[in-house]
């Protein structure tokens, strides 16, 4: 096995099977288990081989950089369930987190430095200022003033309520509770409290508070299975595994202790590389023993882990590179156009100087009985009070009151009107009864109201794989079986909704989703192996069932006679298959560690 293969894949489907193998190439023996109708079969070439369990843990766990020594330097030593000593020796970051932009303090001068980055907003600064000289004022001083206060207070309050829900999502994430090992026994502690050090316990379905080496859980195995929609966006479940050197310890009722050495904090949520000294032996550790912040348990009771990375130091929070101030192409474009009517103003306020100096030489004898240029008062007044400031000055002044009185070539109300249309569009989209998700109970949420017009520019849409934009809604339609394409296209409405079932004990267990199936193909399979094309469908299906990660689990129903199997896993394309497989009646009953258990056609094999 690869050393670089993650747990994930160990059930993968092998990629080259040899004729042979296709022919059925495996044995069967018959075994009583307890008067059980299971009969034990070892697969030899279309199964996976299991999973060993030892001081090393999973065979995954023999990445390549997990064996690397860890220099000193670049460690990061947690002693386990003895915070005291881990924090105070090393002062790591406690688990309290903050994604807010503003505070109290920061709020106004740095929105402030942040709306000046519009063009438009300098220019109406510097207009309003040119205002204020008892020289150069052309209109009233307050007047000039009220545009620009008005749409950088109606921006600042736009802004500031959006760092409120940023502070009150942090608010409530840093009070939520977990529990936390404190003198032998859990006690319920909030997240923003939690230390490096500690042993914390999570239940089914809830959310991991921090960066974890798992040491326990509810499986036998230690196999926890965990949801990390929140770090890379995939709903499918993923494996990670507790060490058998911690495995059958209880926190509750024995003295959990040891040391884990580990990197520095980083942002790469695929890695991890750490080895751990319990009781006098030093075990390895990957990605595969660690649960990242943001993380949810699925189908696993309880698991039990120590804190390695809390808060600002978490993978996750590593990654959030916080709140951006984003601008739309629309404002991008404006910034561009305003700049351009810029250097326009100040072409037509330079014609005006040129023709104002040209006037003023050519009158330079008449300025003395002009009211606004001459040199001489005339008053009887003490007090001297000339208007004219000297042929250099007269036309700088010119210049500048040409600025003022052209202003309107770049409207403030153009702003004023953008940001008031924003607030509206974003009310209207939040209650858009269309952008409502029943299933969730959720409605449209506009995050960035600063980009609402953006949704309009959309030209392309980039999607790497199903799931993206769609519903990753993975169903089986055909396949080809040496050689012979099956299409299902041909089955009836009433196999769709009949669909393979089995009963068992007085109860009927059945898929959770119908798969449609091709008659031509279940009539082989109900015919077994008794022609060549009966048994290499026979082993197409068997493959299907065995060889993949997937987790049945079963789910109850208002009927208590009816269960419905629910396959768990981390591709949507091994879920689809498996389904697919039990539509054909080879239904993967159970896996744990080192046997599956498969239903064919009414017969549990193990």
């Amino acid at each position: 096995m690869d050393s670089k293969t993650p747990v994930e894949n160990l059930y993968s489907i092998e990629p080259a099977l040899s004729s042979s193998s296709r022919r059925s190439n495996f044995s069967a023996r018959s075994k009583s288990l307890g008067g059980s109708s299971i009969r034990e079969v070892n697969f030899s070439d279309v199964g996976p081989q299991p999973v060993r369990y030892g001081s090393q843990g999973a065979e995954s766990d023999t990445y390549s950089m997990s064996q690397k020594e860890i220099n000193d330097e670049d460690a990061r030593l947690v002693h386990i369930n003895d915070p005291v000593n881990t924090n105070e020796r090393f002062k790591f970051a406690g688990n309290s987190i903050r994604t807010a932009k503003y505070s109290i303090l920061t709020f106004l001068p740095r929105n402030l430095f942040e709306q000046f980055h519009r063009v438009a907003y300098i220019y109406f600064l510097v207009i309003a200022v040119l205002n204020q000289l008892p020289q150069l004022a052309v209109f009233g001083r307050t007047a000039s003033i009220l545009p620009l206060a008005f749409v950088l207070l109606v921006t600042a309050v736009k802004d500031a309520y959006e760092d409120y829900r940023r502070h009150r999502a942090d608010r409530i994430e840093n009070n939520r509770l977990a529990l936390v090992l404190v003198n032998n026994e859990f006690q319920q502690k909030k997240w923003k409290n939690i230390q490096v050090g500690e042993i914390i316990k999570i239940q089914a379905n809830e959310t991991i508070p921090c960066d974890m080496v798992l040491l326990s859980t509810s499986e036998p195995t230690g196999v926890a299975y965990v949801q990390t929609i929140n770090l890379d966006g995939e709903s499918n479940l993923k494996t990670r595994y507790a060490k058998q050197e911690t495995l059958q310890k209880i926190p509750e009722k024995e003295n959990v202790s040891g040391l884990i050495k580990c990197e520095k904090p980083n942002r790469n949520i695929y890695g991890f590389q750490a080895n751990m000294e319990v009781d006098g032996k030093r075990v390895s550790l990957g990605p595969s023993n660690i649960i990242l912040r943001g993380c949810e348990l699925k189908n696993t009771t309880w698991a039990v882990g120590v804190v390695v990375y809390a808060g600002s130091e978490t993978k996750a929070m590593l990654n959030n590179s916080g709140a951006p101030s984003k601008r739309s192409r629309l404002e991008t474009h404006m910034n561009l156009e305003i700049i351009f009517l810029s250097l326009f103003l100040v072409a037509l306020c330079t014609v005006v100087s040129v023709c104002a100096a040209v006037w003023l030489r050519r009158h330079r004898d008449e300025l003395d009985y002009l009211p606004f240029y001459r040199r001489k008062d005339f008053s009887e007044d003490e007090e001297k009070n000339y208007n004219y400031h000297g042929w250099g000055l007269e036309i700088f002044f010119t210049f500048l009151m040409s600025v003022i009185v052209f202003q309107i070539m770049i409207p403030i109300s153009l702003y004023i009107s953008m940001e008031l249309v924003r607030v509206g569009q974003a009310y209207f989209m939040i209650r858009d009864a269309e952008m409502y998700d029943e299933s969730s109970d959720t409605r449209f949420q506009c995050r960035a109201l600063n980009i609402n017009e953006d949704l309009g520019q959309i030209k392309y849409v980039f999607s790497d794989k199903t799931g993206t934009l769609t519903e990753n809604k993975m169903e089986f339609q055909c396949a080809s079986i040496w050689g012979v394409d099956y299409n299902g296209g041909k089955a009836t409405s009433q196999d769709q909704k009949d669909g393979y079932f089995v009963q068992a004990d007085g109860q009927v267990l059945r898929p959770k989703m119908v798969v449609k199936t091709d008659p031509e193909l279940l009539q082989f399979v109900r015919n077994g192996k008794e022609t060549k094309e009966g048994s290499y469908v026979h082993d197409f299906f068997l493959a299907l069932a065995a060889c993949n990660t997937i987790v049945p689990i079963i789910v109850d129903t208002p009927d208590p006679t009816l269960k419905l199997i629910d396959y768990q896993g981390e591709s949507p394309d091994e879920q689809a298959l498996v389904y697919a497989a039990a539509a054909y009646g080879f239904m993967l009953i159970e896996r744990t560690s080192g046997h599956i258990v498969i239903d064919i056609q009414g017969e549990r094999k193990r």
